[in-house]
């Protein structure tokens, strides 16, 4: 085995063929699915960030609700305001939990522990709003 110890014969370079053909730029390089199938998952993430918001919020509502009226003091109205609030709250909870099976995630258990959904808000989970009781 010979080495060569000149300066250029020091540096190396990858052979020609694996920088000509290729660009840095891989939006060059997408096919019109590739384009499609990005666009399509960046929607997804966005549907799943305004409804994970949406649950948020309502969630927030229904402990505003139950800090300013405790429960020894319901009242009839006060008691269908939350009704109210529950069943939006569901309807968020349910929003969210398809925008998430539509993404993949199956699992809904962290997501009632992670935003600590009161149980009474699950079993209110659904995709009609309930109608009132007579």
């Amino acid at each position: 085995m010979v080495f060569c110890t000149s300066p250029t014969s020091l540096r190396m370079r990858p052979p020609r063929r694996y920088i000509d053909p290729m660009s840095h730029d891989l939006r060059l390089h997408r096919t019109p699915v590739d384009v499609l199938n990005y666009e399509v998952v960046q929607e997804q993430a966005s549907a799943l960030g305004r409804m994970g918001r949406a649950l948020e919020a309502a969630l927030a509502k229904l402990q505003e609700f139950d800090a300013a009226h405790p429960r020894t003091e319901a009242l009839p109205p006060a008691r269908e305001a939350r009704r109210t609030l529950v069943r939006d709250a569901g309807h968020a909870l349910w929003m969210f939990v398809v925008q998430r099976e539509a993404c993949g995630l199956r699992d809904s258990r962290g997501i009632m522990r992670e935003y600590e959904v009161p149980g009474e808000v699950q079993l209110c989970m659904g995709a009609v709003l309930p109608t009132r009781r007579a």
